[in-house]
């Protein structure tokens, strides 16, 4: 090959390359953000030194939960009497069903957030051991003060702030690694308030696990496999943390 084809064959490819990248980045912005982080126009007057990690809650409304291959579609065009005979009247009532946030959840996720929150520097993290005797100490007259456990917690430990937040969809795969209807599905909100009750910062990350035609990034990043509910929460604990505006992660 003389020198001048060898320069077509480079070029050709690294326009291949380019075109490539291009359909990649644009089949990755279709999959949408998962985790989405927003700051209080009030952060940059407080230092936050002493954090009070609480235990996260669990969302007590019970969530209607995927079924999959358990029903079908009708079209627009067909009237309920023409189906009447072949359908039971109760044949939606699958996808119905509904399954509460399970009560360790909150523990999972809340576990998850202190084993990177104490190694990062800049920060004192308080255990969440010890955010949980505050809050069972507290009495009814802070209630009725109308002072929330994020700031009582942060007073009773003399901490700068307390990071509270609440589980609000946690369903496990159904199936294995290779194969999962339906796939996983996380979701659970953080906020960071301070001892005064200012939000400084909130975090959310919502992910139901999706195929390589609708997320290519979770696709590439899960090596092609369905991950458990507890690897997508580790998933947004890591990415929500990105965005916290206290403390240095420790890299390792």
């Amino acid at each position: 090959m003389n020198m001048r084809n060898k320069r077509i064959s480079a070029v050709g490819l690294t326009t291949f390359a380019l075109v490539l990248m291009v359909l990649v980045l644009a089949l990755v912005g279709c999959s949408g953000s998962k985790v989405t982080t927003k700051s209080s126009a009030e952060l940059p007057r407080y230092q936050i030194r002493i954090l009070a990690l609480v235990p996260f809650t669990t969302l007590a409304t019970p969530q209607v939960r995927d079924v999959a291959g358990q029903t079908f579609s009708v079209p627009p065009e067909v009237s309920r009497s023409d189906i009447a005979i072949a359908v039971p009247p109760d044949f939606q009532q699958p996808l119905r069903q509904t399954v509460t946030v399970p009560t360790g959840a909150g523990d999972i996720v809340t576990q998850l957030l202190w084993s990177r929150l104490k190694a990062r520097q800049g920060i004192t993290v308080l255990s969440p051991g010890e955010a949980a005797i505050a809050l069972a100490s507290q009495v009814p007259s802070q209630h009725s003060a109308g002072q929330s456990p994020a700031t009582m917690v942060a007073k009773r430990l003399k901490a700068d702030a307390s990071l509270v937040g609440q589980v609000l969809v946690y369903q496990e795969r159904v199936g294995g690694r290779f194969g999962a209807s339906p796939a996983a599905t996380v979701g659970f909100e953080a906020k960071l308030i301070a001892a005064d009750g200012q939000v400084l910062w909130e975090g959310n990350y919502y992910e139901k696990q999706r195929p390589m035609n609708e997320d290519v990034m979770g696709f590439i990043q899960r090596r092609g496999m369905f991950v458990t509910a507890e690897e997508l929460a580790a998933y947004g604990v890591e990415h929500m943390l990105h965005e916290f505006p206290f403390g240095t992660a420790v890299e390792h």
